[in-house]
């Protein structure tokens, strides 16, 4: 792979790890809210305490799929960051390839 193409698709994966990373964390911030939200709804069905409400906002399936969607972008997150890691280790690679060949040919004189 030449290098045009290296920065295109870091390019390319820059972006993906952005749009990961930014869906990630507002699914992580939106988790507090959640919880709130669902021990709000136990308060109402008359659980009192704080730690009832917090029993039953874990214990709900809509928390549940929240858990599945954070587990589902934290797969992708770390997907394109390691991918895009990737891709700086090759162009590294071919940064010392350009290095070694320049060396070359100062030494024979090319």
């Amino acid at each position: 792979m030449n290098i045009e193409e290296l920065l295109v698709e870091f390019r390319t994966t820059f972006e993906a790890y952005s749009k990961s990373k930014a869906h990630l964390t507002y699914l992580e911030e939106y988790k507090k809210a959640k919880l709130a939200i669902l021990m709000k709804m136990a308060l109402a069905k008359g659980v009192q305490t704080a730690a009832g409400q917090e029993r039953e906002a874990y214990a709900s399936a809509e928390y549940s799929k929240l858990l599945e969607t954070i587990r589902d972008a934290t797969e992708e997150e770390t997907r394109d960051k390691f991918m895009l890691r990737k891709i700086e280790m090759e162009i590294e690679v071919w940064r010392t390839i350009q290095a070694n060949e320049r060396m070359e040919r100062q030494a024979y004189g090319a």
